[in-house]
């Protein structure tokens, strides 16, 4: 799909129509206020879903629903027996809430993308740069059946990110340790898993309190999680390279690189057909390689070489797509197929001239951005990571820094699709395996993605000016090289440029974050090497305000404070602007974001720097940004509002933003103010207020080419709802944020509307509250929040269901309430894996050998005695013998506290041969039949640990034993 920017622009700066959204409102009471003068300062809602992202690996399955979720520690008691000690050593064998046995039921359950982080309340005492929410540790855990058609297939379980040191168990085996929490886990369960009625069980174990950065990093499972089920020969996760290459000319080739593994005893033949398909759909060239033996239990590559002639070029303007379908084939048949959308581009950057795409020259025009967003913290669903990057296309952003690490891969996606530039961040600067390991998986994950242009090894790092730092970064780029030879490596350095050893030297585009003093040295000296700025401005600005009030940690948001390392909105980008060797620049940030509150601290909480504030609602620079962004439509902006009661007469302070070539500023249609147009720096007026209509006008050629204002508005009446779009999939994912500002008696937005705000919901559920205020400490869950200078946001996750309405009502005392109603339309929800009831099974036992005599059912193995009594699993018989015989099987088992209060029923669902069940040495049930058949008792209330004994007499020449599960049922 191609986004057009203009039509994310609506009319004018600020205006935003939301005609017959709220039932009861007044209607605007003219023209000039759909276009901006007291309209909501958001974009026109529209009327269609957004399209699906691709499927890009048919094998797998959502793993996002059915999680159990503990906050805390889960403390295991130290061993006290040697026979415990040893059993804890062992595989499978986990303990505490990693124990395959442990008692979940009273765990809170949480469906993914999850951030418990978000959920905190904001405390003094805790991390500032984590924007003073507590985090901690918490657990997970989930249930979950295979079908045994799946035995023998490979088993993948993929988490996409988890914040932030993570243990995954897999049925009580630890399966991965890791140490970042940007990086994904592809954990192969295949030797772990079980088929049929027995249950798998992942716990996973979160450590939030590791920190990676210095902003807000949430904590938990916060993006998606999937099942991978593959035959097995099959083509490994990430293992299709298939980015496109430029032969000059008319001519162009998509090398295919596929890396398949095997799981199979013996080497197994297989070759790889690629199709490329364009974006109607159409098969435009294919080719086959050669066949290739992919050894057991190990990997092989497969190559082979699509060629095109005149392809459509992905570019900013026009982000056309092609996929690249990738079959593997054994014997003939398809085993495994991936579908890799791919762009047609090329990119170089000059020393003098900066960056050229398609041989065409683009100045990148960029913003960094965090992870999280109002009220949902780093837990952003994919509908909204979308609306986020629309917020930044309407402002003419065409560029996009994941700063500091890597984003989801619906966000590259989603850049694909709309045409944004990325700069692709590594996390960790260290050149040693488990951290060579992060750089390596992410080069890999986003190699085929036509957004990203370049890879920064890192962000401001204090050995970026030594031998040292040097040595680290080569070994860091040639490991990019060797991954991917297309792309240009950079690093974001904050200084040490002219040092006799930095590592300028060694990347091909040197990132400059700030000091734009340097830019000319550093040019002089280095003529040769591309430079681009990978961070710069942070400036200050709180959103709404047009006055500082430092004690009440505000901050005007007329362009009049920046860090001391930073410039202005203005100035930073005016820098870049004038110097075409400069590629161009990464704003710091687009949004606000939580954590590192600059320059003040508690009771801060947030940033000031984004140019959108934490919702995404617009702040001055929005405008700023426009004037100097957007080059193919008119723009003109004018701050602050104009409803200031009490001032009359009073001198204010007006800046006016625009593209054109010459403004003309009236008030109550007497011309205040006119000039020839600065671009970069605006132009500013002095103007007393008097109530009424305050007009910008934009001219170029001496005709007017777009208008804003403000009109003075009055005390407000009634609330207002409006949202990003009038439907939502009723797919039980969909999710979209929805404006909240309160109304004057004309229907106009009152932008000084500071008042409590509650709310109510059918046929969806508010996953998030906001209003963009650094300093408040609301809560950003449940159902209430007050406006902020206006405006307040609530994030709605529309029901899984067929047709239905959404219905959202708010209220607030004194107001008119508000309800909006949004058409849920049917969708088809993405696949899960089904979640299982956690039934309590007995799975583990200690057997005796076979015995002569009836034993006493008091029998046991002394402690420390491993290896005269087996370990053996329900479900595992005793082979005949020839004389028959008793055996003792011996289990301890904790019920969960409901069953241990009420009691409970334990059934074996099949026994081979005689037997006696006894429970903490009483007798409770009999089998008197040696026919293999079940045995099941009630089983008396009890707390802590039972120990459960059965007694099984095996005849002559006949399997015996516990032949099926063991389940503990109320």
């Amino acid at each position: 799909m191609t986004i057009d920017r203009r039509q994310l622009l609506g009319t004018a700066a600020g205006a935003g129509l939301t005609l017959g959204l709220s039932a009861g409102l007044p209607a605007i009471a003219s023209a000039k206020s759909a276009t901006g003068y007291g309209a909501l300062p958001m974009p026109l809602p529209t009327d269609r879903l957004p399209d699906p992202l691709p499927v890009i690996d048919p094998s797998r399955i959502g793993f996002d629903t059915g999680w159990l979720f503990h906050e805390g520690d889960v403390i295991v008691p130290p061993a006290t027996t040697h026979e415990e000690t040893y059993l804890r050593a062992k595989a499978g064998n986990a303990r505490g809430a990693a124990a395959m046995d442990y008692d979940d039921s009273e765990w809170r359950p949480v469906t993914l993308p999850h951030d418990w982080a978000s959920f905190q309340p904001f405390v003094e005492s805790a991390n500032p740069s984590q924007g003073y929410r507590p985090r901690g540790i918490g657990w997970y855990r989930r249930a979950f059946r295979l079908d045994p058609a799946d035995e023998g297939r490979y088993l993948e379980l993929q988490f996409d990110g988890i914040a932030t040191n993570a243990t995954v168990w897999v049925n009580g085996s630890p399966v991965a340790h890791n140490w970042s929490g940007y990086n994904s886990l592809y954990l192969d369960i295949t030797p772990f898993a079980r088929f049929g009625d027995a249950l798998n069980v992942v716990a996973i174990r979160v450590d939030a309190d590791a920190m990676e950065g210095w902003w807000y990093e949430g904590a938990g499972l916060y993006r998606h999680a999937w099942l991978a089920r593959r035959a097995p020969v099959s083509i490994e996760t990430d293992g299709v390279h298939c980015d496109p290459r430029h032969d000059g000319g008319d001519a162009w080739r998509v090398p295919v690189t596929v890396t398949a593994r095997s799981t199979e005893a013996a080497p197994v033949r297989v070759r790889a057909v690629a199709s490329l398909v364009d974006p109607a759909g159409r098969t435009v060239a294919t080719a086959t390689s050669e066949l290739v033996a992919v050894p057991p239990l190990d990997a092989a590559e497969l190559t082979t070489t699509l060629t095109i002639a005149r392809p459509q070029r992905w570019s900013v303007e026009t982000p056309t797509l092609y996929t690249v379908a990738v079959a593997l084939e054994r014997d003939g048949q398809s085993v495994d197929a991936r579908q890799v959308q791919v762009g047609f581009r090329t990119i170089r950057f000059d020393a003098d001239k900066g960056l050229f795409l398609n041989d065409q020259h683009v100045k990148l025009k960029g913003v960094c951005l965090h992870l999280d967003h109002a009220g949902v913290g780093t837990a952003v669903p994919d509908t909204l990571l979308m609306w986020r990057l629309e917020r930044m296309k309407e402002l003419g952003c065409n560029a996009i820094r994941c700063s500091h690490n890597a984003p989801a891969t619906a966000f590259l996606q989603l850049c694909d699709r709309m045409g944004f530039l990325v700069m692709d961040e590594n996390r960790n600067f260290n050149p040693s395996p488990d951290y060579m390991a992060q750089l390596e998986w992410l080069v890999r994950r986003d190699r085929n993605h036509p957004s990203v242009i370049l890879w920064s090894v890192f962000n401001e790092e204090p050995m970026q000016g030594t031998a040292a730092g040097v040595e680290m970064v080569r070994r860091m780029e040639a490991a990019v090289r060797r991954l991917d030879d297309s792309r240009p490596v950079t690093a974001a350095m904050n200084g040490s440029f002219f040092n006799p050893h930095n590592v300028s030297s060694v990347v091909d585009v040197v990132g400059f974050n700030y000091y734009p003093g340097d830019y000319d040295k550093f040019h002089r000296l280095n003529p040769t090497k591309p430079m681009t700025s990978s961070e710069d401005t942070s400036a200050f600005m709180t959103r709404g305000a047009f006055a500082d009030d430092a004690a009440a940690h505000v901050l005007s948001s007329m362009d009049d404070h920046a860090a001391a390392w930073g410039e202005t909105h203005r100035a930073g980008w005016a820098k870049i602007a004038s110097r075409p060797f400069v590629a161009g620049g990464f704003v710091w940030t687009g949004f606000d974001y939580h954590g590192e509150p600059t320059p003040y601290a508690w009771p801060t909480i947030a940033s000031f720097f984004g140019i959108l504030d934490l919702c995404g609602f617009r702040k001055t620079a929005y405008d700023i940004h426009r004037a100097g962004w957007i080059d193919d439509a008119p723009v003109i902006g004018i701050a602050p509002h104009w409803t200031w009661p009490g001032k009359e007469g009073q001198p204010i302070k007006l800046l006016v933003m625009s593209n054109a070539e010459r403004i003309v500023v009236t008030l109550n249609g007497r011309v205040v103010g006119e000039g020839a147009v600065d671009r970069l720096m605006g132009n500013g007026f002095t103007v007393p207020y008097a109530p009424g209509t305050l007009e910008a006008i934009a001219y170029r050629g001496g005709r007017e080419v777009s208008r804003a204002g403000h009109e003075t508005v009055g005390a407000p009446v009634a609330l207002r709802l409006t949202p990003a779009r009038r439907v939502m999939a009723g797919d039980g994912e969909d999710v979209q944020p929805v404006t909240v500002d309160a109304v004057d008696a004309k229907g106009r937005h009152v932008p000084t509307a500071n008042l409590p705000v509650g709310f109510a919901i059918e046929g969806a559920t508010i996953i998030g509250l906001g209003n963009g205020d650094p300093n408040s400490h609301e809560s950003e869950k449940g159902n209430a929040r007050s406006l902020f200078n206006g405006l307040a946001q609530v994030i709605v996750q529309a029901d899984a269901g067929s047709r239905g309405r959404i219905a959202l009502r708010a209220t607030a005392p004194g107001l008119k309430p508000a309800t909006l109603r949004i058409d849920r339309l049917a969708a088809t929800p993405r696949v899960q894996v089904p979640t299982a009831t956690m039934v309590r099974t007995i799975d583990s036992w200690r057997r005796s050998p076979r015995l002569s005599a009836k034993p006493d059912a008091s029998l046991a193995p002394a402690d420390g005695d491993n290896n005269s009594w087996s370990f053996v699993r329900s479900g595992t018989a005793t082979a005949p013998e020839p004389q028959g015989g008793w055996q003792v099987y011996r289990a301890r088992v904790t019920p969960i506290r409901a069953i241990a209060a009420k009691g409970s029923r334990i059934a074996f669902a099949a026994v081979a041969g005689r037997a006696e069940l006894w429970v903490d040495g009483v007798r409770i049930a009999d089998k008197a039949d040696a026919a293999t058949g079940p045995i099941a008792a009630a089983l008396p209330p009890g707390g802590g640990e039972r120990t459960i004994v059965l007694i099984v007499q095996a005849d002559a020449q006949t399997p015996s034993g516990i032949v099926g599960p063991v389940a503990l049922s109320r």
